[in-house]
């Protein structure tokens, strides 16, 4: 269980941080920049959640948002062992089965598409393209941290098939108004 007495501690004020283990780490390190990046996404998330309708795109955004924090929680776990305990995060394979089992679903009311899409279609679907876009920054940094420090490979899948889910979820809400914006290259060359 978290407990927060105070909200500054003067731990960090030489530019360290803590992990779950105790142990501290520049905040420039490698490992930090991917902890940061999740936090910033699920920031851009609940924007996102607040711009979209429908009761199911709410809890899947709010479900996602819980598993951001899990997965900061795995990312500032060091060592090698992945496995979840009472006391230790780890994102597990039922998360990355159930953002797909949603992507499948989504998809399935979606038309293939026939072109590269623009970001926007709507608020709601702006703000997705938004986060999906910081999601796949999160993820470049936990690919460039795993290749200094053991991270779960489960968490890496998760951001990855994450942005996937975020992607097809603006589409289904650019789809309630009036649909993808469609690329059209070239088609400012005059």
């Amino acid at each position: 269980m978290v407990r927060l007495n105070r909200i500054y501690t003067r731990t960090g004020d030489e530019g360290l941080t803590g992990l779950a283990d105790g142990s501290r780490i520049s905040k420039a390190h490698p490992r930090a920049q991917a902890i940061g990046d999740v936090d910033e996404a699920n920031s851009a998330i609940g924007i996102a959640a607040l711009h979209v309708t429908g009761a199911d795109h709410r809890r899947m955004l709010q479900a996602i948002q819980n598993e951001m924090f899990d997965l900061g929680a795995d990312l500032a776990t060091p060592g090698d062992d992945f496995a979840p305990g009472e006391m230790t995060l780890r994102i597990v394979q039922p998360q990355i089965d159930r953002l797909e089992a949603e992507i499948d679903s989504m998809n399935a009311a979606l038309e293939p598409l026939r072109s590269f899409i623009l970001p926007g279609g709507a608020a709601g679907s702006a703000h997705l393209h938004l986060a999906r876009a910081i999601v796949r920054r999160a993820e470049r940094s936990a690919v460039a941290a795993a290749a200094e420090v053991a991270l779960n490979p489960l968490a890496l899948i998760y951001l990855n098939r994450l942005s996937d889910h975020l992607f097809v979820l603006a589409r289904l809400v650019a789809a309630g108004a009036g649909g993808d914006i469609l690329w059209q290259p070239g088609a400012t060359r005059g």
